[in-house]
């Protein structure tokens, strides 16, 4: 598949965000370079990173050196919750570092050690939002409630939510509960909380000749959630990105579903 013809999901300002995304957490120094050029290499068109990865520099050497257009990366990365009242220094060392004028979607990593901080921050999200900074803006580890703290203090809400999700932690009600209010869901981790051999997900991978990584991040695009497999394993990258050929019916989506008991 063309890389420009992979599944994409909706953001507030037309923004497209590719379904399946490279995550980059603990990928650092050259061997994170590295693992980011094999990805986009592979065909994957959306980068995650974060101010804590330390690796911004990597990522931002990486897509440039790729000779990909600017435009067809989508990159997101993420604001330290200790880093209230600093947010816009912060965005922009986060540029400085990747070698852009911004960003695809901004996040807060995780919500503040004091509750009261949240609707600021998020305010300054937006704020930099509306300079241009960050064609759009979440959330990253926030309960429905939280959520909800944003939407009631500014009328805005999350573009996206990124949480730990897979099979094992499949919540049908949780992930209605971000379909009704507008906000993608995007999960990280999917293999961490996975048993791969589980014999549901190795019968689902023989029928259809691939592997349980693959229907477990299949199974994400067919539910619409955006996932972000992280490997520095060239070969694993490839074949994880390797998801276009095939499609889970009802009746696989409904048995992995059930793993979550």
């Amino acid at each position: 598949m063309d890389p420009l013809d992979q599944p994409t999901v909706g953001l507030p300002g037309d923004v497209r965000m590719p379904l399946l995304g490279f995550g980059t957490w603990q990928a650092t120094g050259e061997a994170g370079y590295a693992a980011v050029l094999a990805a986009l290499d592979a065909g994957y068109r959306h980068i995650d990173t974060a101010t804590m990865y330390g690796n911004e520099a990597e990522v931002g050497r990486a897509i440039q050196d790729s000779g990909l257009r600017r435009e067809d990366v989508f990159v997101t990365t993420k604001l330290p919750p200790e880093r209230v009242g600093r947010e816009r220094e912060t965005i922009e060392a986060s540029l400085r570092a990747l070698g852009m004028d911004h960003v695809d979607l901004w996040l807060i990593h995780w919500p503040p050690s004091a509750p009261s901080d949240s609707i600021p921050m998020w305010r300054e999200l937006l704020a930099a939002r509306d300079e241009n900074l960050a064609r759009a803006v979440g959330v990253s580890n926030y309960g429905t409630a939280q959520i909800d703290e944003l939407i009631q203090a500014t009328e805005e809400n999350p573009a996206v939510n990124q949480i730990r999700w897979g099979p094992s932690l499949y919540d049908r009600q949780r992930h209605a509960e971000h379909r009704n209010r507008g906000v993608v869901l995007e999960g990280y981790s999917p293999f961490k909380t996975t048993d791969l051999a589980d014999p549901v997900l190795t019968r689902i991978a023989a029928a259809h000749d691939v592997s349980p990584a693959q229907v477990v991040l299949r199974w994400h695009i067919d539910h619409e959630i955006v996932v972000i497999p992280k490997s520095v394993t060239p070969e694993r990258i490839r074949v994880n990105a390797d998801i276009w050929h095939f499609s889970l019916t009802a009746g696989e989506m409904r048995d992995i579903d059930a793993l979550a008991g």
